[in-house]
């Protein structure tokens, strides 16, 4: 992973458990959909607290290995979905003989990836017409009350990729395909500020900062009539890619 924010999760760790959304069975269902008829190894890298692992593990006969960069992360992943086996590594660097899984997916992960690098290695460990999954939840900027909150928080790497020209991908693999999915998340004002925290950006920053971006945080749920027990409706966007490796 290129950026040193990539690798600062594990500091909050439990944080960004409570705080992450759960990605939605269906948008995880479409990236594997094109496997082939028992099809069932699959790799989730920079698998995090398990967001994704949970929903991979579902399904019947799944063979899933989670791998993260963070050895915190994946300690609080055997706790959120034991039996899964966890190894330390990156998808430019992934600890997987050749051709050894039937696809393998990143939730909220790719940004941090060096494309080339990371399409090669990923295309390594594939098999022939296995499949590359890509995954994100973003917030609805296009709402006012989101977009606002988002300008308080600032937007992230991945909301920056996939507001641009999308996520890159280099060979063995060629362009993707792309669905989306629109939810909503009921959340308190304190479960807000624990998404928050649970970002790099504020993971990272001074203690200083931290409390601005909070302060403007509680500005706004003022604004909005966000009580401290009241919910808000968070819309959130489910931005799923795919592609096939080739023969």
């Amino acid at each position: 992973m290129s950026d040193a924010r990539a690798t600062s999760f594990g500091a909050e760790a439990d944080t960004y458990e409570a705080a992450r959304p759960d990605y939605p069975f269906d948008a995880v269902a479409w990236m594997l959909e094109r496997l082939a008829p028992g099809a069932r190894r699959v790799a989730d890298v920079g698998a995090g607290t398990g967001k994704l692992t949970r929903v991979l593990a579902q399904a019947p006969d799944a063979e899933v290995v989670a791998i993260d960069p963070d050895p915190a992360m994946l300690a609080k992943l055997r706790e959120t979905v034991p039996g899964v086996p966890t190894f330390v590594g990156t998808a430019e660097a992934l600890p997987l003989p050749d051709a050894s899984v039937d696809a393998l997916v990143l939730g909220q992960a790719w940004h941090w990836v060096d494309p080339v690098a990371g399409s090669a290695e990923v295309g390594r460990v594939i098999r022939p017409g296995g499949t590359l999954g890509l995954i994100w939840n973003t917030r609805d900027n296009r709402v006012d009350w989101v977009r606002r909150l988002t300008e308080i928080m600032r937007a992230s790497a991945a909301e920056e990729l996939l507001d641009g020209a999308g996520p890159p991908v280099a060979e063995p693999f060629g362009e993707l395909e792309m669905q989306r999915w629109e939810w909503v998340r009921p959340m308190t004002r304190a479960h807000l500020h624990r998404m928050a925290d649970s970002r790099s950006h504020l993971i990272t920053a001074s203690a200083e900062v931290r409390a601005t971006i909070h302060a403007g945080m509680d500005e706004l749920f003022d604004d909005l009539g966000v009580g401290a027990e009241a919910t808000i409706d968070l819309p959130y966007v489910t931005r799923a890619f795919r592609a096939t490796r080739p023969a």
